[in-house]
């Protein structure tokens, strides 16, 4: 183990955890050299399980033989683990870790939509959805309940953003996903097979129980950004629009907890 007791923030390394921006971690312009953080012993797990490649580790005294044994024991033996004080380490990461173990990674280098989606039969577009506490919540609800790929538009939320990696629980690290060039995406999605169903308010939607959503081979759900919703052209090129009955005049819900509905609905279920 190559343990590194911090006494300056200066330190070379430690910049990941602090004074680098998410846009700098991931590194558009060099995305080999790309990172991203995983926190809480349980997420850092469920990433190394996934394959992902661990970089270094930073991590309260206390848990280098307690939570974060298990982890340490799975990486190199030359990997820095990055020690010190709770105070310290709030110092340097602008909170108090919670769970106490954070953990830098390599971004995995990005698929083709047609990679992430083959052979997959119920997939979920995002588009434009940039909130990373919704972005974890539907990578969640996506491994729990069946979703097979998960493909998002590039102006969306980052899903290795640390605090959507955070609210999934890990969830981003199951279930395939990529990005999904905005223009020309129902084309794109039609070509690979899928029919396509965007969630929206308008005259000629459908209810999300409809048998023949549930009864379709390859079905894409697209959903949109908070508040505005799917942009017309998308609605328009969809195969349908489809909606969750509601009552007492709520017209919409949370995109998160509409896609759980969603998924629940029209995922396949043993």
């Amino acid at each position: 183990m190559n343990l590194i007791t911090i006494t300056s923030l200066d330190l070379p390394g430690l910049d990941v955890y602090g004074t680098l921006t998410e846009a700098q971690l991931r590194n558009r312009l060099e995305p080999e050299k790309g990172l991203f953080i995983a926190e809480s012993p349980k997420v850092i797990l469920v990433a190394l399980d996934a394959g992902m490649q661990p970089v270094s580790l930073l991590c309260e005294r206390k848990h280098i033989e307690g939570d974060a044994k298990s982890i340490i024991a799975r990486c190199p033996d030359d990997m820095p683990v990055y020690t010190g004080s709770r105070e310290l380490l709030a110092q340097l990461t602008g909170y108090t870790l919670t769970r106490g173990v954070l953990c830098a990674m390599r971004r995995p280098e990005p698929l083709l939509p047609e990679e992430v989606c083959k052979g997959a039969r119920r997939i979920v577009v995002l588009h434009g959805v940039v909130d990373t506490t919704n972005v974890g919540a539907i990578f969640r609800s996506a491994a729990a309940l069946g979703v097979d790929a998960v493909l998002m538009t590039r102006d969306s939320c980052d899903p290795l953003n640390r605090r959507a990696v955070r609210v999934s629980m890990g969830s981003v690290f199951l279930v395939p996903w990529t990005w999904l060039d905005a223009e020309g995406s129902i084309q794109r999605l039609k070509r690979m097979g899928f029919t396509t169903a965007a969630m929206a308010l308008r005259h000629d939607n459908i209810s999300i129980d409809d048998p023949k959503l549930k009864a379709t081979d390859r079905l894409a759900l697209i959903l949109g950004t908070e508040g505005d919703g799917l942009p017309e052209a998308v609605i328009d090129a969809a195969d349908y629009v489809v909606k969750i009955p509601m009552h007492h005049g709520v017209d919409s819900l949370n995109v998160g907890n509409a896609a759980a509905i969603a998924f629940w609905e029209l995922t396949y279920r043993t």
